[in-house]
């Protein structure tokens, strides 16, 4: 599986949520709102979830191993901070 494609979409308001992205896969099959968050050890990614009927939140979409996860996080942040250079390089 390779990732084929990384969207960016940065958040402009103060908070620990700082970007959702979207990426495709094999230039076949997408995965929408990953969610980018400054946590206490720094960023890491969220996997699109949805409240289930006892109030937990439940991923949608996710890597089954943590070694596809940590893949995934590592494209998906370094693109985040590509986005963020660029809008360095641009003011």
């Amino acid at each position: 599986m390779q990732i084929t494609d990384v969207r960016v979409r940065k958040v402009a308001k103060e908070g620990k949520l700082k970007a959702v992205v979207s990426i495709t896969m094999d230039e076949e099959f997408v995965v929408h709102d990953i969610k980018v968050i400054e946590g206490e050890k720094g960023l890491f990614i969220a996997m699109p979830s949805k409240k289930a009927v006892d109030g937990e939140y439940r991923d949608i979409a996710h890597p089954i191993n943590s070694r596809t996860r940590e893949r995934i996080q590592n494209f998906i942040l370094e693109k985040y901070e590509e986005a963020l250079a660029e809008d360095a390089a641009e003011a």
